[in-house]
């Protein structure tokens, strides 16, 4: 690989050329695909995620890849991006921890998309997931937090890792593959404050998904874009604001992106908010904590450097996942913060809408350590009427790659979310075993058929 090529090219070779990936990654992977099906059953009743539904289900085509939780298959574009809005509707859909680019979904459901249609292999899917996982997350490491100063949201580097997983698993060359990338490159956007206040979010991975498919076919096709898209003046990172250019391609499969810093969301919402819900639960458990008795909820994170913080009493799901007041609230008023928080009900609690007015900020918390919050910790301090404090500290979140992923915490959130689809209690132990299985080489097909309702 020379530095004197294009960094389309650079990551094209590595793409195209690596092959013996750590069992490490592979297990992630695994561990991103049955979290990604997960959020697609919680999602795929939302409103946003069934008018894309229905749109590409009234367009048509041939019958490639099937719809999660449906049964119909459409083409493969289709499907990918009716899969990828269904799971990223719920807000429950991994992220990495750098960024909160929803990098897993977008390598999910475009690989078994396309591994439908081709009879790819599941090992052959989970190697394409990896790859697709590392390029996306070292172009968005460098975009951060450069591109939300602009205002753009992570698909416009999550359309990467569909890229290169569907270019891996069509066996693109590697100038194929260097064309793909700059392809992808411009075939993207989506705007930030878009995904923060409304359902723009989920179609920005809906439009990802299709469009990294999409460059990927076109290139196998003989479709060339401009090579040098990615670094030349006026390209892709100096568009975004990009920075620390050199990263992208510094020790290339030294480490791997989707076990350093991947992280399986075990409560739905937004990613930076977890660490400080686990910590304003876990102080609330130490001081045995009666709502009615808090005087005060001071938080201190790192957060609150991105002047992303919600607002208290959401009334919907998008208000919901970007309000760090209700986190915390419901957090100390029920133990903990899970999916029956996206509800309503829960919503109206008067219990947590009281401790949501006594949530403060710490005036002077610690400063980030680098340019960017990449692990999101943060401290609660519960102040009592009586005086008494009780603090805790969480650096990183259950189920990320600091802290580790357990299968036992994918799994409870497989049984907890994937019955909300109506499959069958069979279907569900079946698909599971089968995604942890999914490197014995079961094909595509066999999944997406345990998962039709059809």
């Amino acid at each position: 690989m020379s530095n004197d090529q294009p960094l389309a090219m650079q990551l094209a070779t590595f793409a195209t050329e690596t092959k013996a990936l750590p069992a490490e990654a592979l297990e992630r992977a695994k561990m991103s695909l049955a979290s990604t099906v997960a959020s697609t059953a919680m999602g795929q009743d939302i409103k946003s995620a069934r008018i894309i539904r229905d749109l590409d289900l009234a367009n048509g085509g041939a019958p490639d890849a099937t719809l999660w939780f449906v049964g119909t298959k459409l083409p493969t574009v289709a499907a990918a991006r009716v899969n990828a809005v269904a799971s990223d509707a719920a807000a429950s859909d991994d992220s990495d921890l750098r960024s909160i680019a929803h990098i897993g979904t977008i390598v999910s459901t475009v690989s078994v998309a396309l591994g439908e249609k081709l009879g790819s292999s599941g090992a052959d899917m989970l190697a394409a997931m990896v790859v697709g996982y590392e390029i996306a997350g070292r172009i968005d490491e460098a975009l951060t937090p450069g591109r939300m100063q602009r205002g753009f949201h992570g698909s416009v580097s999550t359309v990467f890792g569909g890229t290169i997983a569907a270019g891996r698993l069509l066996g693109l060359n590697t100038l194929q593959m260097g064309h793909a990338i700059a392809l992808a490159a411009t075939s993207i956007g989506g705007m930030a404050i878009s995904a923060d206040t409304s359902c723009g979010r989920e179609y920005h991975a809906g439009c990802s998904a299709a469009a990294g498919l999409q460059a990927a076919l076109a290139a196998q096709a003989g479709f060339e874009g401009e090579l040098g898209v990615l670094d030349l003046p006026r390209g892709f990172l100096s568009a975004m604001n990009g920075q620390a250019f050199e990263d992208i391609t510094r020790d290339l499969g030294a480490s791997w992106d989707i076990v350093t810093d991947m992280a399986i969301k075990l409560m739905p919402g937004a990613h930076p908010f977890h660490a400080t819900a686990e910590a304003a639960s876990d102080a609330a458990r130490l001081g045995k904590v009666d709502p009615k008795e808090v005087e005060k909820i001071m938080i201190s994170s790192s957060v609150q450097w991105t002047k992303f913080k919600g607002a208290p009493h959401p009334r919907n799901l998008v208000d919901a996942a970007h309000s760090l007041y209700y986190f915390v609230a419901a957090s100390i008023a029920d133990g903990r913060f899970s999916w029956e928080h996206m509800t309503a009900e829960k919503m109206a609690d008067p219990v947590i809408a009281a401790l949501q007015h006594k949530v403060t900020f710490d005036p002077d918390p610690a400063p980030l350590p680098d340019r960017f919050p990449h692990r999101h910790g943060s401290t609660v301090i519960i102040t009592m009427k009586n005086g008494q404090e009780f603090r805790s500290t969480c650096k990183a979140p259950r189920g990320s790659g600091p802290r580790g992923v357990e299968w036992s915490d994918v799994e409870d959130k497989y049984r907890a979310l994937v019955p909300l689809s109506g499959l069958a209690a069979n279907r569900i132990e079946k698909s599971l075993s089968l995604i942890r299985g999914f490197d014995k080489g079961a094909p595509a097909g066999e999944l997406t058929s345990m998962l039709s309702l059809a």
